[in-house]
């Protein structure tokens, strides 16, 4: 691996840690654009699987801290994560077969699609005592398992954790508050990483030595958006918004590039 090219993946490692530490979530979703575009991966296919690798890596390390913290709801995780394991290898056994110039084209609508979904307010109806047990299984299981099944089956496709999908699909379904939204997802962001990346990596789709850079970056860009993200905690909303608005023009530029691979 060239200077240039082991200094790109640092710098995309670093910036997708920058944006986790800023806005608490988010950098997956920049993870393969920046390895495609910046870093100069040239399969759309092993862009995504060395970055469900480390998305994988970096939920886990996330979720240490929020477990700690009693931010996880455990019954309602693995249920969700059990579902969306299923649709994830599903789903990526169907990106893999998929043309790479259109699977990078509707991987750039997905990403307009987020980030359209983030320029959302959140409702504030709230049931921070939401519990999944055998007298709340009837109405809470019919909700997770089919939001868990879709959700992997786009994080699977695309090799995305699927934060932003998971966190909105766990206040839909059970009302839980947000920091424990964020914290359960965190569990099933990990699961549906390690099981596309495994998928992605039996079908050698995977650059273990990008993979490690990318982490190495992210360890470096994480402690500084961190700081900045406590610096501006205020401006939180304006933060998300720009932020919002990045992955929305990155999306567009994504399917602009691939209108041919979509006609």
């Amino acid at each position: 691996m060239d200077p240039l090219t082991i200094f790109a993946a640092l710098a995309a490692g670093a910036a997708i840690g920058a944006v986790l530490g800023l806005v608490g979530g988010g950098g997956s979703i920049l993870a393969v654009p920046l390895l495609v575009y910046f870093v100069g991966v040239d399969s759309p296919h092993a862009a995504i699987g060395t970055a469900a690798v480390a998305v994988a890596l970096n939920a886990a390390a996330s979720l240490a801290g929020h477990a700690r913290s009693g931010n996880v709801k455990w019954p309602c995780a693995l249920v969700f994560a059990g579902a969306g394991i299923v649709g994830a290898l599903l789903g990526a056994e169907a990106g893999k077969a998929m043309d790479g110039a259109r699977l990078l084209a509707l991987f750039g609508g997905l990403m307009i699609v987020i980030g359209a979904t983030m320029l959302r307010p959140r409702r504030s109806a709230e049931d921070p005592d939401v519990r999944l047990t055998r007298a709340s299984a009837g109405h809470l299981l019919p909700r997770l398992v089919p939001a868990g099944l879709g959700v992997g089956l786009l994080a699977g496709f695309f090799g995305i954790g699927g934060g932003f999908l998971i966190v909105p699909a766990l206040l839909m379904a059970t009302r839980m508050p947000i920091r424990l939204a964020i914290g359960t997802s965190l569990v099933v962001v990990t699961a549906l990483g390690a099981s596309t990346a495994a998928s992605y990596a039996l079908s050698g789709y995977v650059d273990w030595q990008l993979v490690g850079l990318l982490v190495l970056g992210g360890v470096a860009g994480t402690v500084p958006g961190q700081w900045a993200g406590r610096r501006l905690a205020d401006r939180k909303r304006a933060l998300n918004l720009g932020f919002a608005l990045v992955v929305i023009g990155v999306g567009v530029s994504i399917v602009v590039r691939g209108l041919p691979a979509l006609g």
